[in-house]
């Protein structure tokens, strides 16, 4: 189950949103065990735990947000921040939409070396700050109209589910496989998107009381401040 499209169209152009993608696509292609040097430039530059408790490879930190394990990691990641990332950019503004960014994926950071302060698991992806974003996203836009595309063997059927739903869910699966999967989360930082998620709801929380707190929800519905969008269905096709 992920998310294809939300309903929530932005006003401006995203250009930070976009320049993260962006960065994160050089870095991947750049990282590639292909280029010269690619491989040993994503050991030096992911986050170790053990070290960052040591006081070593620190920098880490903040190069770990734009490295990933894999395509399938970098497309993931970049879906959810190309769908959430622009609305929360229009409400913030850029530059404070950027610092929101890093400050999630600190917290998110420090949320999984609080997990497993000894590992010596390699932590690499924008996970974790983009799970800041669906934090912002949810508490700004609680009831904004996400299209779901769910895969069950050979069964797809996409949903229209409410932000607070599908967000809602997936913060709540984060949670339990944190505390059920053992070890370094079988690859997975669960508890890096879990913090990044608080991180992304008290960073918002500003903002949201700028916009009169409860009373923005009572004029807006929880949903975004402008038309939604409205997507034309493929029309099914019968058998002669």
């Amino acid at each position: 189950m992920f998310p294809i499209r939300d309903h929530n169209p932005s006003s401006v152009r995203p250009i930070v949103t976009w320049t993260l993608i962006a960065i994160n696509i050089a870095m991947y292609l750049l990282t590639l065990p292909v280029m010269p040097g690619g491989r040993l430039i994503w050991v030096y530059l992911a986050l170790y735990p053990v070290a960052v408790v040591h006081l070593e490879l620190v920098y880490g930190l903040l190069t770990h947000m734009f490295l990933h394990a894999g395509f399938m990691h970098l497309a993931g990641n970049m879906l959810f921040l190309w769908i959430f990332g622009d609305n929360l950019e229009e409400q913030m503004g850029r530059l404070r939409f950027m610092g929101f960014y890093l400050l999630a994926g600190l917290a998110a950071a420090f949320a999984q070396i609080l997990a497993a302060p000894m590992s010596d698991v390699p932590m690499v992806g924008a996970s974790g700050a983009i799970a800041g974003v669906l934090g912002g996203y949810l508490l700004m836009f609680p009831r904004a109209r996400v299209d779901i595309l769910v895969i069950f063997v050979i069964f797809f059927k996409v949903f229209t589910l409410p932000a607070w739903v599908m967000l809602g869910l997936w913060f709540a699966m984060q949670i339990l496989c944190g505390f059920t999967v053992d070890g370094a989360g079988g690859g997975v930082a669960y508890w890096a998107h879990a913090g990044g998620f608080v991180a992304g709801v008290v960073l918002t929380l500003p903002l949201f009381i700028r916009r009169g707190g409860s009373a923005f929800w009572a004029r807006t519905h929880g949903q975004p401040p402008h038309p939604q969008a409205h997507y034309t269905r493929i029309p099914r096709v019968t058998r002669r």
